[in-house]
């Protein structure tokens, strides 16, 4: 049954509903090689067995977000903090696990309005765990310089069983950071403000051999190291953009968002708990706070109710058809039928 309800997700999250400027027929040869590479069983049902394996009350999990710099979008986009919010609040309420929303300084405020949207507070660290009054922040220094000491500090403080990067860009073979387009940014010649590399929270993982998931969309994003030869395969310009940075399991999706989602819904269903995944208007909330806070819309960088060109409206129902998924597997064989 979880491989069922698995396929119906992975499915359903990896629909490419794109313009055909934008690389386009790249989400199913990334899935193939995520999934070759992972064992060749559902990708999101492979990560909610992981995560709850993984993570018990009171545990600290890293979860990684924050893409798009300045001057078109200096307050980051509206894919990846919706999705961050919503699975850590699922690992919040599901499993007693303290989330720590980890990102750069200047992707604070539309990752801190999304998860609140959701009802998810971010409280400071102590008080997140030990009060369970919600999730905590690591916020990056904005020297590239202090990174290593700064990663250092926060395992050290905040001790994560797991880290999971969504939406969150990783160097390429040359150690530069770029776009899905290949743009640098970083360097000399990049014409982005300022990126700070935060890949070094996942090295840290791996190193300690501390349980670690990447979803993206594009091969750019930390994790699609794992499957790197494929990124670099199916992209424009792969050699170039394709991160380096691996991790444990990579989850290639439509959006980061619905990658996110789907873990949610898999974890609900294994919770036997679909009421603990967020609704369709739950999801208007947070996609309106983060671009509210200043989370732009990706694809024409403005504050319209979208996500990479698709009307807010469809990740709603995204969210209803994953709630469907779940609830339809957890009913009794014999719901609905008369005698």
């Amino acid at each position: 049954m979880p491989d069922i309800v698995g396929e119906a997700v992975d499915k359903l999250i990896l629909l490419e509903i794109k313009n055909r400027g934008m690389p386009f027929g790249i989400l199913q040869p990334l899935y193939d090689a995520a999934r070759q590479a992972a064992g060749g069983r559902p990708l999101t049902m492979l990560a909610a067995e992981a995560l709850q394996r993984t993570l018990h009350r009171g545990d600290t999990v890293f979860v990684l977000t924050g893409a798009g710099y300045g001057p078109t979008m200096p307050k980051g986009e509206s894919d990846g903090p919706p999705g961050a919010a919503a699975l850590a609040r699922m690992l919040y309420r599901g499993l007693g696990a303290v989330p720590v929303f980890v990102c750069e300084a200047c992707h604070v405020d539309p990752i801190v309005a999304a998860s609140e949207a959701g009802g998810l507070m971010v409280k400071p660290f102590v008080q997140a765990r030990d009060r369970r009054l919600g999730a905590a922040l690591a916020v990056a220094p904005t020297e590239q310089s202090r990174v290593k000491d700064w990663v250092a500090s926060i395992y050290a403080e905040m001790r994560p069983k797991a880290v999971i990067s969504t939406e969150r860009l990783g160097p390429g073979a040359n150690g530069i950071i770029h776009t899905a387009t290949a743009l640098p940014l970083q360097g000399p010649d990049s014409q982005f403000d300022p990126c700070i590399d935060i890949s070094a929270v996942v090295d840290r993982a791996n190193a300690d051999g501390i349980f670690s998931i990447g979803i993206g969309d594009h091969g750019n994003e930390l994790g699609f190291g794992t499957i790197y030869d494929a990124v670099v395969r199916t992209m424009p310009k792969g050699d170039r953009m394709a991160t380096v940075t691996r991790t444990d399991l990579v989850v290639p999706a439509m959006m980061s968002n619905w990658g996110c989602y789907g873990i949610e819904a898999c974890l609900a269903f294994l919770l036997q708990r679909p009421d603990l995944m967020h609704t369709p208007a739950s999801e208007e909330r947070i996609l309106r706070a983060c671009l509210n806070a200043g989370g732009l819309e990706a694809m024409f960088c403005t504050t319209d109710f979208a996500v990479d060109g698709l009307d807010g409206e469809t990740s709603m129902a995204c969210v209803q058809i994953l709630h469907n998924i779940v609830r339809k597997n957890l009913e009794p064989a014999d719901a609905g039928l008369t005698h």
